[in-house]
């Protein structure tokens, strides 16, 4: 199976892993045309594509995914052959907090972003077309100590995220099944790398302990994660939108599972010796906070069909991506500055003067 796309929709692009993938993307594939759709919510920064603003083949639009008309619109206009969506509220604390945004978001967004594809689709306006859905492990819940995730593993998420970004899911699978719909859907675990928003576990840690904040764990820390390098994932995500078969799912992992406090430990004591700091002086900021509400043991994935189906493998090693991480974090201080302190907010309404 060999799918070029010509001009791509991406949905979510100025977030963390849009962006990457963003980059990437348009690297490997300079005569591509590609429209970022974001509505700019809270993680969504548009510093995140400063190297990429003025290249002829991309376009942003600021607007909804739940904006049908417009989303109709831009199918049409740029004669999209490929919708990659990352779009989707993402944060699990604030789907605890607040979940109607999440399933306003990741379903029904999802699903208006479906149908306008499909009727794009069946239109004929292009040759061939796919829609990619950005998913997650999380949509199969906890893992005891042993085992892994796989594509055939049951659906049974645990939090009103992970519940959403199941619906969207299964409404992909709906989209294949009943009209025949060109879908592809793949679940990543958690990633890490630059342009993480920091309110995220490693982003937050680095950005704490260069302040010498308290740095929080939940529980006893020992809930485990399968990390995986946002430049794998956005790699990834090109090999299965090029070469999958539609109707695929594909688990996307790192191979490398860690557990919270080993993480926190492994960036205390990096940041030890790169600030200059006595050995150990980090690891005295741990703090252990109450435990979140369903917060899920373990994850981890099984990547082993996306290896063996489209010879896709991780680069990273976890030394040389966190370390390539910390490193980033460290010479973007200003970047991380605007997101902390909310300046990043404005910086829409500066270059395009409230246009899109």
């Amino acid at each position: 199976m060999s799918f070029s796309p010509t001009s791509i929709l991406v949905t979510g692009g100025a977030g963390f892993i849009g962006s990457n993938f963003i980059h990437s993307f348009s690297a490997n594939n300079p005569a591509c045309r590609i429209t970022n759709l974001d509505a700019l919510t809270y993680a969504g920064n548009l510093k995140n594509l400063t190297a990429i603003a003025d290249n002829a083949r991309y376009r942003f639009v600021k607007g909804d995914i739940g904006d049908a008309a417009l989303v109709s619109e831009l199918l049409t206009q740029e004669k999209v052959d490929a919708v990659v969506h990352f779009a989707a509220e993402s944060h699990v604390d604030r789907s605890i907090t607040g979940p109607e945004i999440f399933i306003r978001t990741n379903v029904l967004g999802s699903q208006i972003l479906l149908e306008e594809s499909r009727k794009h689709w069946q239109a004929g306006i292009v040759a061939d077309f796919r829609f990619l859905q950005i998913s997650t492990d999380e949509v199969y819940g906890s893992l005891g100590d042993s085992g892994y995730f796989t594509e055939e593993t049951p659906l049974a998420a645990n939090s009103p995220y992970s519940a959403s970004k199941a619906g969207a899911d299964l409404l992909v699978r709906a989209y294949h099944e009943t009209f025949g719909m060109p879908t592809l859907n793949t679940r990543c675990s958690n990633n890490y790398g630059p342009y993480h928003f920091p309110e995220k576990l490693i982003p937050l840690m680095i950005h704490n302990i260069i302040n010498k904040r308290p740095l929080p764990v939940y529980g006893d820390g020992l809930n485990i994660r399968d990390w995986l390098h946002v430049g794998d994932h956005a790699a990834a995500i090109e090999v299965v939108l090029k070469t999958a078969c539609p109707g695929s799912v594909y688990n996307i992992g790192g191979n490398n599972e860690w557990k919270n406090i080993d993480i926190v430990n492994l960036v205390c004591d990096l940041l030890d010796a790169r600030l200059h700091r006595v050995a150990g002086e980090n690891r005295k900021l741990i703090t252990f906070v109450k435990d979140r509400p369903g917060h899920d043991r373990r994850y981890a994935i099984d990547a082993s069909r996306l290896k063996r189906d489209l010879g896709w493998e991780p680069a990273y090693t976890f030394e040389s991506g966190i370390t390539e991480t910390i490193d980033w974090y460290l010479a973007h201080q200003e970047w991380v500055a605007d997101v902390t302190s909310g300046a990043y907010r404005t910086y829409y309404e500066n270059q395009y003067g409230g246009r899109s």
